[in-house]
């Protein structure tokens, strides 16, 4: 029997309701902030990602889907959102849009090849905003709030949300020169990713999962103090900005994110909740003040975030929250006999046309288990039609809900549903 690829799922009819309850979610928050949907090829050349994302991260070293297509040319299974939305900014001119800055949302399926873990798939949906064409802390603070908004619209309380700033470039050069000072006499007691890291982005290795208790990490230099004024003034107003608003929040000056074209704020929410799991981040993001550059596009500037729809849910599961299930449908047709089957059909196609959401048993079982049908399909009214129906022109409309029952004419049926 062929199976289903590792690392990933099928969402089966029982639990796709979940996913479009939190998609309509996500859209209308997004939509409130104003910002719009922007839909990017699943695969994007290679180099894209290699540039963009950074040649030193896990994504491009050890996780994108790469093949070579029909051309020879090598291409990449989107592994992240931003890079194909700073690709699209550039290629499309957006910069000469007079609606600055560029406010979009995404709603995209994501490959990462990596071990399968709780929440983690090689194929995942991700949903995530980018604002870009504006470097002002309050844009930073706009993403800030409506990644709190979103999390905290679904009931979920067990958060925490941790802050950092990278600086500028000047800034990062000066803390990665320092890191390098460090680390160098004794990076042998690291792991290999660390001791190529080393001479790459000496940053990630603050964010080493194996290494994370290693003295040197524990005691390593702190980036602020490495920051130079304007960094620091601009940190100080996203934070003052975030306590005016009433968003809690930490520093954690060893968040530095995984991504090489991070700048000035970077940020990572967390659930608290027991029961999670060991990865306890829900969502990560931060600025981006060069990547458009790296891509050879304008010298413009970003903020956004990323955040797994599974994880999502995990943390829903986690705090007990259940989502409602949608309503049943409006109507459920019984039939007794041939004739009143194959005169069902028309009726059917006549009701959802006129929108009302109905079914029929296409099994012709008896009518006990058709009612029992009706009930799984949580129908609100039910009729059954007969031989004495169709003599009378008339059926009853039973409301499941409360077992009472009208006389209808058939050819009333639709009018009186749709009144």
């Amino acid at each position: 029997m062929i199976q289903i690829p590792r690392g990933t799922q099928d969402i089966l009819p029982g639990e796709s309701y979940k996913w479009q309850i939190i998609e309509d979610q996500l859209r209308e928050i997004a939509t409130n902030y104003n910002y719009h949907e922007l839909r990017t090829p699943i695969f994007e050349a290679t180099e894209l990602f290699e540039r963009g994302v950074g040649g030193s991260t896990d994504i491009v070293n050890k996780e994108m889907y790469t093949f070579e297509d029909k051309g020879g040319r090598s291409m990449t299974l989107r592994p992240e959102g931003t890079a194909p939305i700073a690709r699209s900014y550039i290629e499309n001119k957006m910069q000469h849009d007079v609606n600055q800055p560029i406010k979009v949302f995404y709603k995209e399926p994501m490959f990462r090849y990596e071990r399968r873990q709780k929440g983690r798939y090689r194929q995942f949906v991700q949903f995530g905003v980018e604002a870009i064409g504006a470097e002002n802390p309050l844009i930073d603070v706009e993403v800030l709030s409506m990644l709190m908004h979103i999390y905290q619209s679904f009931g979920l309380k067990n958060l925490k949300l941790y802050i950092n700033s990278i600086g500028d470039h000047d800034s990062r050069k000066a803390y990665n020169d320092a890191l390098v000072e460090h680390f160098k006499p004794r990076i042998d007691e690291f792991c290999s990713d660390c001791q190529n890291r080393i001479d790459t982005n000496p940053m990630r290795i603050l964010d080493c999962k194996k290494d994370r208790d290693h003295e040197l990490i524990q005691n390593a230099p702190v980036i602020y103090n490495f920051l130079n004024d304007e960094s620091k003034a601009y940190f100080e107003t996203v934070k003052e900005k975030l306590t005016e608003i009433g968003i809690d929040y930490e520093v954690d000056y060893n968040l530095v994110r995984g991504l090489d074209y991070y700048t000035h704020t970077a940020f990572e929410l967390m659930s608290n909740a027991e029961g999670f799991g060991a990865i306890t981040t829900l969502c990560g993001g931060g600025r981006y003040n060069g990547l458009l550059e790296l891509l050879d596009g304008p010298k413009e500037t970003g903020i956004g975030f990323g955040m797994s729809i599974e994880r999502l849910l995990l943390a829903l599961e986690a705090e007990g929250i259940k989502l409602d299930k949608p309503k049943g449908i409006d109507l459920y047709v019984c039939t007794l006999d041939d004739q009143s089957f194959n005169k069902a059909g028309t009726l059917l196609h006549e009701l959802r046309t006129k929108g009302i959401s109905a079914d029929m048993d296409y099994k012709q079982r008896k009518l006990k288990a058709q009612m029992k049908d009706a009930d799984r399909k949580r129908a609100q009214y039910v009729i059954v039609l007969g031989e004495q129906e169709f003599e009378s022109g008339r059926v009853e409309l039973k409301n499941m809900e409360n077992g009472e029952t009208q006389n209808v004419q058939i050819d009333e049926l639709v009018k009186y549903l749709e009144d």
